[in-house]
């Protein structure tokens, strides 16, 4: 009867090993395909931002598309047509949409 009690033991810890094998390997499927994608987009687009200087075509959130004519801190002053210049906050300016303008010429 002891040897019985005993096997089921030991037959049910392993099941926990597995447990806790399969809830570290989701942990580390999610770390990899989600958290560290997330922050290599954040550091390039944090990048992107910090290097915008006068002349680079760029691209708003909103979808307004023009020349940086000057860097004021955090704000860039954007010409979208002779004469028509905008203020805008660098925070505004979308990497992913300033890409692809930039591969399309």
């Amino acid at each position: 009867m002891i040897s019985t009690v005993l096997a089921q033991a030991v037959a049910g810890g392993s099941g926990i090993l597995g447990q806790v094998f399969l809830f570290g390997s989701i942990i580390l499927i999610m770390y990899f395909f989600m958290i560290r994608p997330q922050q290599k987009k954040q550091k390039e687009s944090k990048k992107f931002i910090e290097e915008i200087k006068k002349g680079d075509e760029v691209v708003t959130i909103g979808g307004l598309h023009g020349k940086v004519s000057s860097v004021e801190g955090d704000a860039v002053m954007l010409e979208l047509d002779r004469g028509l210049k905008v203020k805008v906050e660098k925070s505004a300016i979308s990497l992913d949409f300033s890409k692809k303008t930039e591969t399309k010429k």
